[in-house]
């Protein structure tokens, strides 16, 4: 479809064919492309980002996998633009996927499924329905019980010991489990559901992690349909858009996608700046700053998906001089984009303008669900145990390899050892 050309715009849709390619455009880039599957990417993301930002502007040619190119979209402005502009920047890969290996380590988590986040219009909108209204149903109140309930546990297998890995030990169990009671998931099958997700996120057979995955959910879903509850499963299975089992399975996927592993990152990325930043051990004009100011810092800094809200350009598109192909991923550098020094300021506490989130029609709809899980886990864990100190230099923890997340592969700590705890009267699971 092209747009109407009465006035000028940001955008253009009109072909490539005599029209200047800024230096440095992904079109047809003669020059080498920023890999972002590589232990050296996962290593220092932001000086790549930097070094990206330095030599292309706002969109940088790069490689998710090998021979699989994209266009990273590194500037605030370009990045809001785009999740705003559904018409000329659908979430449909369809016309993409086949262009790739079909072995690609990436083809399971950006191909096309029937839910909301990998569709436009008409469809987008059945599905997004059905999904908000099922996170919609979640009780915030009896969450907040749920969470503690499950973190005092968790917390008790290590706080006489003296150490733990907080990502292994807390922060994993810690939101799958939150995540199997959410969608009225047996802590069998959300072990394996927790496996196959983990193994799309690395990019490390995806393939075999989708079909472990998929058959966890079908046998949820199957049960919901017979035994339905106050769940996310059995308000999906039974709302008016009447998906079936197909859309089912694909829209769990896209909630547990969305809880397990950015919900985990997040946890740790924060626990590891308030560990090791003294404006939120210490005092600070009176008192500390807040879980939620450091949570906000981090989505900001170092949000747990770092680069993710991938579009598919039905034509060569112009945004920021720079041709942007048609049918190849422009995905969006949600880390990136917040760092983008066009809109950074010196301070940005209290400050919640980050894209961590997304944007526009495709924005997180359980906002509100996350933030109350990463912070109630977060304050469980200082509550019980508040001299928690890293077990090793913060320059030899590891990040796990991936283009989409930021994740720590083990925050190891040290802490006094104490006594376990007792779950409150009234914490009751919902």
């Amino acid at each position: 479809m092209n747009t109407p050309r009465s006035a000028p715009s940001p955008l253009s849709d009109a072909p490539t064919g005599g029209c200047p390619v800024a230096h440095g455009s992904p079109v047809e880039t003669d020059g080498p492309r920023i890999p972002l599957h590589t232990a050296e990417f996962a290593a220092d993301p932001h000086g790549a980002y930097g070094t990206m930002r330095a030599k292309y502007g706002s969109m940088a040619p790069i490689e998710l996998a090998p021979g699989v190119p994209a266009t990273l979209v590194l500037g605030y402005q370009a990045a809001v633009r785009i999740l705003n502009d559904p018409e000329h920047f659908p979430a449909d890969p369809r016309a993409w996927q086949d262009s790739i290996p079909p072995d690609s380590p990436v083809k399971p988590m950006l191909e096309w499924y029937p839910n909301a986040l990998r569709n436009s219009g008409q469809a987008h909108l059945r599905y997004r329905q059905a999904y908000v209204a099922a996170i919609d149903g979640i009780d915030l109140h009896a969450l907040h019980a749920t969470v503690e309930t499950i973190a005092i546990p968790l917390i008790n297998q290590f706080c006489t010991t003296g150490s733990a890995d907080l990502i292994g030990q807390y922060a994993f169990p810690l939101v799958f489990e939150v995540l199997n009671r959410m969608v009225g998931c047996s802590a069998e099958l959300g072990a394996r559901v927790a496996q196959g997700m983990a193994m799309l996120f690395d990019t490390v057979e995806a393939a075999r992690g989708m079909e472990m995955l998929s058959t966890a959910l079908l046998e949820l879903i199957a049960l919901r349909r017979r035994e339905p509850g106050d769940d996310v499963t059995s308000r999906l299975a039974h709302h008016p858009a009447g998906l079936d089992d197909t859309e089912m399975l694909s829209n769990l996927i896209s909630f547990y996608g969305a809880g397990i592993e950015p919900q985990q990152n997040l946890i740790a990325n924060t626990l590891l700046l308030m560990v090791t930043d003294d404006r939120f051990g210490g005092n600070m004009l009176g008192g500390a700053l807040s879980t939620r100011d450091a949570l906000d810092e981090v989505l900001f800094d170092d949000p747990p998906m770092a680069n993710f809200c991938t579009s598919y350009p039905r034509q060569p598109i112009l945004i920021d001089n720079t041709w942007l192909p048609a049918h190849q991923p422009v995905v969006i550098s949600l880390s990136g984009s917040n760092n983008d020094p066009q809109i950074r300021a010196a301070d940005h506490t209290g400050n919640r303008s980050h894209l961590a989130w997304g944007a526009g029609p495709h924005a997180c709809p359980a906002k509100s669900v996350a933030y109350l899980v990463v912070q109630e886990a977060i304050d469980q864990l200082l509550d019980a145990l508040p001299d928690i100190e890293l077990a090793v230099p913060e320059a030899e923890l590891q990040r796990r390899p991936g283009p989409f997340h930021r994740a720590l592969a083990g925050l190891p700590v040290t802490f006094p050892p104490s006594p376990p705890m007792h779950i409150r009267q009234g914490a009751t699971r919902p």
